[in-house]
């Protein structure tokens, strides 16, 4: 099996600096696995990529948590609903074609990132503190993002901040925090499943996580000394390049 470490450690490593700030680390890696390994099995492809996509995502939360204060009564009830989500996405796959959720993801993304770019003061501090009620909301979230993310799943995370900025009144920083929660726990969720369904390139994937480690504390760094405005900005890089690659893949399927 022929390689070349020189294009998936980088790749790794920019991923985990960009997942870091705002997700998105797997329009990075993904394409890179897919062109390195044409031969290997999609499912261990993709595994591969959780494998290493959850190293840096567990570093992130670790640097993010003990710097920004992440609601845990919310968050912690919407990841673990985010998990039965993911399941049940999972298993509506086989019963409804993946594919018919790209439109309405594209236009989800088009109203997110005009609706953020509008809103020149959204995310830049938190507008309100959370209530008892939004323990609710969250579980409502994280099944609805869980769902999302099991049956489909590109923009899972940018769907998580904005909702997090949306819904709760959080700024982009503690946003990118808290959605990191729910995706270290959905990443593991993953890799069982794709791990079931083949064999995972765990060499791959156990070197990938350590690049991917190092960006990300190198994105974290960035995020903590930049603010809300930088998450901001590069949130709207994310969802704009997320935008291109969808209606890329329906002009080019």
């Amino acid at each position: 099996m022929e390689f070349n470490w020189f294009i998936l450690a980088p790749a790794a490593f920019f991923a985990g600096m960009v997942d870091a700030v705002v997700g998105g680390g797997g329009l990075i890696q993904i394409p890179v696995l897919l062109s390195q390994f044409p031969q290997s099995p999609i499912p261990s492809l993709f595994g591969t990529n959780k494998v290493s996509s959850i190293a840096g995502t567990g570093s992130a939360l670790w640097r993010f948590a003990r710097t920004v204060s992440i609601p845990w009564a919310v968050v912690l009830p919407a990841t673990f609903a985010a998990l039965v989500g993911a399941w049940l996405g999972a298993a509506v796959v086989a019963w409804l074609p993946r594919e018919a959720m790209r439109p309405l993801v594209l236009v989800m993304m088009l109203a997110v990132a005009v609706y953020t770019f509008r809103r020149k003061d959204l995310g830049h501090t938190s507008t309100r503190e959370l209530v008892p009620a939004d323990r609710w909301r969250g579980i409502a979230l994280g099944l609805a993002i869980g769902f999302y993310d099991g049956f489909f799943g590109p923009g899972t995370g940018s769907f998580l901040i904005f909702a997090f900025v949306r819904l709760f009144g959080m700024d982009f920083l503690r946003a990118s925090a808290s959605a990191k929660v729910i995706n270290a726990a959905t990443n593991v969720s993953a890799i069982a499943f794709f791990a079931s369904h083949g064999p995972l390139l765990w060499a791959v994937g156990l070197v990938m996580a350590a690049c991917n480690l190092i960006g990300a504390q190198v994105g974290t760094i960035i995020a903590l000394k930049r603010g809300a405005g930088f998450v901001r900005q590069a949130f709207l890089v994310v969802v704009a390049i997320l935008i291109v690659k969808m209606l890329w893949d329906m002009v080019h399927p």
